[in-house]
């Protein structure tokens, strides 16, 4: 055969098995299409449009209560499903589409806070069609998951088709999908290629856990649905108009990496699970319900998913001793109160030749003043533990409710001597003046990296960020650092700036000035672009943990909430001027490890407003310090006395 021959040859079968793969691919495709339509038809029965009336119609910047939501049944005499999301506006009626066209006034029966779920319930004369749960068991990485919702076309439900992307997902109570979700079919089903249910979809984030958290993803490739057997092995209790909530044990946990450290307790609340069970400091959980625990994060994985009111099997370690506790979870625990001594530590780096926390100053009518301390006594233990550093001594103070009398051991000159000090709470009042924090310091001559007005490249982020670090920065010594969220569409007068490099070179102090991708308005998601640019500026330059504050000013002022309680790891305070907390959002439950101080300065008329009377309010009844101050009517920022004080506020966060 000659070689034009062969190669004729050749193209014909290359042709064949070409035409071949081409035709195997459509018949693929085609099958794929009619399973997908198949599973849709099989579960569309069950998935049931719901229309709301009145309530809300803005909640932040999200649009809520302007259209049609998804429930899916789950009981045949008329219990449904839905995202706690379709019905944040508080509707003042619920109108619910039956599978023949009618439509039937609903009642809320119930709702779990832990998935963001509700019950509802209509009156129906004729059963409704219950879909088939996918057994949890059965589920797997990169299976068919095909999302459905019923706010278009009343005839047939929407359909976005994905994979399971990931399981045990927020805290082992979700599964992930890349299916695309959106508040179209929230509340809707996530289904299988064989037509079985799932999950229910819900907007969820594993940062944050109000009614709103999670919605921004919304179309992102990242969407969350409850498995609908944990929705049914719950239903009993919903259905009993049993709000369920998620359980707490009431403990506080050291260290800060949730991810590397053990899970071992900082501080019991009073009158917790924990505290009745007989948890102590130093205590280090290792197991529930026999799962292993070796760090927070395995802890936070293996409880997240219980509710309220369940019993949990905990074995801790104390000492070489195991003991195992059975503990009744809880909804809520008495909020924590910081115990406070009422002392500024120096700043200097600690001796070692003199280990303890040396005494910057005595804050006035506090319990150290009544106790007799005085500025550069040297705190060497407490109750005959030894302290090496200030984050030493909130440890061991974490547990000390207030109230309570602890003894101090320290060192006055060459004298050795001991106080017992009652402990008291974290005051409001702002020192009328500070002594310098440190020792002064010759210039610094080594290597350091660029320091003024700087550009910050936020990785992966198209946000433009600034920062300002002082002239004389010296890496030997720990900056405080001050993420200001200026109000959407303003920029920082130079003036402004000016007052702010003189704040930051006096007092050592890095300023961080993010901006928005849209001029106009700040996006919730936008907390994690400011997350990485405070993380470039701590990878760069030496920062004080303790001082680190995120100030916003009116819209700024929200956006300065949700930083801080979104990376509670990080932020150590928030000030606002003109500000409350965004619609919907709860402050986080006060703890030792995490804390938190507010300042809230405001115009007379503003801090009357029910919006910041109303955050003043909240906050302070979780009893965390709130620093209220009234400012001039008409003014764009603070006083420079104003402004003044303010900093004196940052200069104490990291009092004792």
């Amino acid at each position: 055969m000659n070689r034009f021959l062969r190669w004729s040859l050749a193209g014909v079968l290359l042709l064949g098995v070409t035409a071949s793969f081409v035709s195997a691919a459509d018949d693929i495709e085609s099958l794929e299409e009619q399973a997908i339509r198949a599973a849709a038809e099989r579960v569309a029965p069950s998935v049931l449009k719901i229309e709301t009336v009145g309530g809300l119609e803005k909640i932040g910047s999200f649009l809520v209560g302007t259209g049609p939501t998804t429930g899916l049944v789950v009981d045949s005499d008329g219990y449904i499903i839905s995202s706690a999301f379709n019905f944040v506006q508080k509707p003042a009626s619920i109108l619910v589409t039956l599978p023949n066209g009618a439509k039937a006034a609903a009642q809320l029966v119930a709702t779990d806070h832990s998935r963001m779920l509700v019950l509802l319930k209509v009156k129906t004369d004729k059963p409704l069609a219950v879909p088939d749960p996918a057994p949890l068991a059965d589920l797997a990485v990169g299976q068919w998951a095909i999302a459905l919702g019923r706010t278009y076309d009343g005839s047939k439900p929407s359909i976005s088709a994905g994979i399971i992307s990931a399981l045990n997902r927020i805290w082992g109570k979700a599964i992930q999908t890349d299916a695309k979700i959106s508040p179209a079919n929230y509340g809707g089903p996530l289904v299988d290629i064989r037509g079985r249910v799932l999950g229910v979809l819900v907007p969820l984030s594993p940062q944050a856990s109000d009614e709103m958290a999670g919605v921004e993803w919304y179309d992102s490739g990242i969407g969350f649905a409850i498995p609908l057997e944990q929705i049914n092995a719950a239903l009993p209790r919903l259905k009993k108009g049993e709000d369920l909530y998620p359980g707490l044990l009431g403990v506080s946990l050291k260290g800060k990496d949730i991810y590397a450290d053990a899970a071992q307790v900082a501080a019991v609340q009073p009158n917790s699970p924990a505290y009745k069970a007989g948890l102590k400091p130093d205590d280090a959980i290792v197991e529930l319900n026999g799962k292993p625990i070796a760090t927070q994060a395995q802890l936070r994985q293996a409880l997240a998913p219980h509710y309220a009111g369940e019993t949990v099997k905990l074995v801790v370690a104390r000492g070489a001793d195991k003991l195992t506790k059975e503990i009744e979870l809880i909804a809520k625990v008495v909020p924590y109160r910081t115990p406070f001594l009422g002392i500024l530590p120096a700043r200097d780096p600690p001796s070692k030749d003199a280990p303890g926390v040396v005494v910057r100053t005595v804050l006035s009518k506090s319990p150290a003043t009544a106790a007799g301390l005085k500025p550069e006594d040297r705190l060497t233990a407490v109750n005959g533990k030894p302290i090496a550093s200030r984050d030493a001594l909130v440890e061991q103070l974490a547990a000390a409710e207030p109230g309570s009398k602890v003894k101090l051991d320290y060192v006055r000159g060459s004298e050795k001597k001991q106080a017992e000090i009652t402990v008291g709470t974290s005051p409001d009042e702002i020192p009328a003046t500070l002594p310098i924090a440190r020792a002064a310091r010759p210039a610094y001559a080594g290597d350091r990296p660029d320091v003024g007005l700087m550009h910050i490249k936020i990785p992966d982020a198209a946000n433009e960020c600034t920062a300002f670090v002082p002239e004389n920065y010296d890496p030997e010594v720990a900056y405080g650092v001050v993420i200001w969220l200026n109000p959407p569409g303003a920029t920082v007068s130079d003036e402004t700036l000016d007052r702010w490099k003189k704040a930051c070179t006096e007092q050592d102090l890095i300023l961080l000035m993010p901006k928005p991708v849209d001029p106009q308005r700040w996006e919730k998601t936008e907390t994690a672009v400011v997350r990485k640019a405070f993380d470039e500026i701590q990878r760069t330059f030496h920062v004080d943990p303790n001082r680190v504050v995120a100030h916003g000013q009116e819209a700024g002022a929200g956006m300065a909430f949700l930083l801080a309680f979104a990376n509670r790891d990080a932020i150590r305070a928030v000030a606002v001027v003109d500000g409350s907390l965004p619609p919907g959002v709860a402050p986080p439950a006060n703890e030792p490890v995490f804390p938190l101080a507010f300042y809230s300065a405001a115009t007379s008329k503003a801090i009357a407003a029910a919006p910041i009377m109303a955050t003043i309010t909240q906050l302070r009844a979780d009893q965390y310090p709130v620093t209220v101050r009234p400012i001039k009517e008409g003014q764009k920022y603070l006083s420079d006395v104003e402004f003044a004080e303010f900093l004196r506020w940052v200069d104490s966060l990291d009092r004792i």
